[in-house]
């Protein structure tokens, strides 16, 4: 059995024996949590100024933002596909493209941030099972978190050589080494499980080739980079809405560790958690601290907006079903 299975069924019995209670409360914190971050801010920094601030922000800008995040859903779709084919689910393209904007629509409006993708893995279980539906989902949102903390690596190397090193904490310079030293040891037993050796190869291996086998290794890499892209880029575009040009050395640095604080599955689709680590860290990219809360803010807007469409999905697909049962 995968590894990654073994760890959704464990997962999924947890969850299993928590008693209604608990799960409502686990709802709330992630309610409360962003909302008192927010509030936080609001009173920590000038909340008037971010509200002047968003209000003036550049429509255009905004519009290429929304693009980029569309072009993102879209492309993550393709991802998914390609993914789920090497474990033996076939996805239509237009089936995964709705399924992934309703994902994204269930994570950016609902508690805990993973909902949307456990709703896709249920609902396109027909073909190959749950386990295999979930372990499909599982690995295409590992590959995205791989190409990311990749490009934030490669920004975090060449902050000494581009004579950033002075204005920036000491522990950036710990967080490369564990990247680096992460991305050594994924390596290694990506190769080792490829050729199946080591005691992990046959837990791993299934795994290893969905995402890093021959045949589909360089469309995995170069769908993951351009996802990766359209993500930070979406976000510069918001930035330049809100008057902030930053650096493009700052676009592979401090933007990704702003939208890394959105893994934490203490929130309703990053808010509160991504605009606390802009304030945090928009002063290393020259800018203050509302510029980045404004920049941040505007980012959530135009990621929700981009997921919209996935609300008639439902209504979409039950059309489709009744026309293939009129057929």
């Amino acid at each position: 059995m995968p590894l990654v299975t073994r760890a959704e069924r464990a997962i999924s019995k947890a969850m299993s024996r928590n008693p209604p209670v608990l799960r409502s409360g686990l709802a709330l914190l992630r309610v409360a949590v962003p909302l008192g971050l927010l509030a936080l801010l609001w009173h920590g920094l000038d909340g008037t100024r971010i509200l002047d601030t968003l209000s003036r922000a550049a429509p255009s800008w905004l519009i290429g933002a929304l693009g980029l995040i569309v072009a993102q859903i879209g492309l993550s779709a393709l991802r998914w596909r390609l993914v789920a084919a090497q474990l033996g689910q076939r996805l239509g393209r237009a089936e995964a493209v709705a399924e992934y904007f309703l994902s994204q629509f269930v994570n950016t409006t609902l508690p805990g941030g993973v909902l949307g993708d456990a709703g896709r893995a249920v609902r396109t279980r027909q073909q190959a099972g749950l386990a295999r539906a979930g372990q499909a989902v599982v690995l295409e949102r590992m590959v995205g978190q791989i190409a990311f903390f990749a490009i934030l690596m490669f920004g975090l190397v060449l902050l000494p050589v581009a004579g950033w090193r002075e204005s920036w904490p000491g522990w950036i310079g710990w967080l490369a080494v564990v990247l680096s030293v992460g991305f050594a040891l994924l390596g290694a037993g990506t190769v080792l499980a490829l050729k199946g050796r080591g005691p992990a190869a046959r837990l791993t291996g299934p795994a290893a080739q969905a995402l890093f086998g021959r045949d589909v290794r360089w469309r995995q890499m170069t769908l993951s980079l351009l996802i990766a892209v359209c993500n930070l880029g979406a976000f510069v575009a918001c930035a330049r809405a809100t008057g902030t040009t930053l650096p493009a050395l700052a676009s592979v640095t401090v933007v990704p560790l702003i939208l890394a604080a959105m893994l934490l599955p203490v929130s309703v689709g990053g808010w509160g958690l991504r605009e606390g680590a802009a304030a945090l860290l928009w002063p290393l990219a020259g800018a203050d601290a509302e510029a980045g809360v404004a920049a941040s803010v505007a980012f959530g807007l135009v990621a929700m907006v981009a997921g919209l469409p996935g609300a008639g999905v439902p209504w979409w697909a039950g059309r489709r079903r009744a026309r293939r049962a009129a057929g």
